[in-house]
């Protein structure tokens, strides 16, 4: 199986910037895509980026496409979300996801809070 472990959130001015990083360990080269998640109080968990197990393939949802960027580097089993003009509107939970030999695993989560 695979553990995924966040870091990277915290408190940020609306404009600012942070880099989520999610590191995996465990059967790590069964891992496929990778995907960044998040969920707001009282919200829906929703997909924020995803990226195909070689990173050559991404998808973002229409509410970040320009200001977020997903990367991952295999080597270091580390997948990032890069996160540009951050908006009072991105404050969540942020969370990691994997695709696994067709199961899903999830990381803790880490918090992103934007201040207007």
């Amino acid at each position: 199986q695979v553990q995924l472990v966040e870091s990277g959130g915290g408190l940020v001015q609306a404009g600012g910037s942070l880099r989520l990083s999610c590191a995996a360990s465990g059967r790590v080269s069964s891992i496929n895509a990778m995907g960044w998640y998040r969920q707001a109080p009282g919200k829906q968990r929703e997909l924020v980026a995803v990226i195909s197990s070689a990173g050559d393939s991404t998808n973002y949802a229409n509410s970040v496409k320009g200001r977020f960027t997903i990367s991952r580097d295999n080597a270091k089993n580390t997948v990032y979300l890069h996160m540009n003009s951050l908006k009072p509107e991105d404050t969540a939970m942020f969370y990691c996801n994997a695709d696994w030999i067709g199961s899903n695993f999830w990381g803790q989560g880490t918090q992103v809070t934007v201040s207007s």
